[in-house]
């Protein structure tokens, strides 16, 4: 490929996920897709195109008429994951239930893995793919660590400090060792889910990050790096993926 034809390559068209929540401008006061822009500046800043995805009425075959025009997937942070998805019992913590999203988001997912399409998951996208794959949750973390250090409140991002695993997909976009990270999240991975395995770990041994070790790119976090405006490697990496998949199909 020329240096022409590589400027001129249309952008690899990145699909994420959203919430609907209530909205208010002006007189108008509903119901509305939302998602924080850091998300979609960082695909726009890596060479993407982001879609924004609500969730939708009819899941399954709303997701098989998406992912047909996607080239890449991101699993946005958000509310948690409902207990009752892995079988457990509602701690008080825990946020009340979506079931649209959750409903939506394993849709879109599993179309995903399906097709071989390219999926980042961030914070909640990372519980969700863990529970999609039969993993648990810790619903409350400061029961289990004795510390709320990954959710300050007040919508304050925490800084802590990772471990990236040699080795791992990964490491190969970030690289190996400590690397700090911005965290907003309350609840962890407790079982890892089948066929993933886990490329981060926090100093007390927590999973930090997952991955599936196959071929296909499914990388996720459970920091936010759409935070991090001056580091884009992980978005860097998703639209690359995302690339090579449109070439192929």
């Amino acid at each position: 490929m020329s240096s022409e034809d590589a400027t001129t390559a249309p952008r690899p068209v990145i699909g994420l996920t959203t919430y609907l929540e209530r909205a208010q401008q002006g007189v108008w006061d509903v119901r509305a897709s939302f998602l924080p822009q850091q998300y979609f500046d960082r695909i726009a800043s890596s060479g993407g195109a982001a879609v924004l995805l609500p969730p939708q009425p009819s899941p399954g075959p709303a997701a098989d008429v998406v992912l047909d025009r996607l080239d890449g997937l991101v699993l946005t942070g958000g509310l948690d994951v409902q207990p009752e998805l892995y079988g457990a019992a509602r701690h008080p913590s825990t946020d009340p239930a979506r079931p649209d999203r959750d409903d939506w988001e394993l849709a879109l997912l599993r179309g995903a893995r399906e097709r071989g399409i390219p999926v980042l998951g961030i914070c909640r996208g990372l519980q969700l793919i863990n529970v999609a794959a039969g993993g648990t949750l810790h619903q409350h973390l400061p029961d289990v660590l004795g510390t709320d250090r990954y959710q300050l409140g007040g919508g304050v991002f925490a800084r802590n400090e990772v471990s990236v695993s040699a080795g791992t997909m990964l490491s190969e976009l970030v690289g190996t060792g400590s690397l700090t990270v911005s965290s907003y999240h309350h609840q962890g991975i407790d079982r890892l889910g089948d066929d993933l395995v886990v490329s981060a770990r926090s100093g007390e041994g927590l999973p930090q990050a997952i991955e599936s070790p196959g071929s296909d790119f499914l990388v996720a976090v459970q920091w936010h790096p759409e935070e991090e405006a001056a580091d884009r490697r992980l978005f860097l990496g998703l639209v690359a993926a995302a690339t090579e998949y449109a070439a192929r199909r």
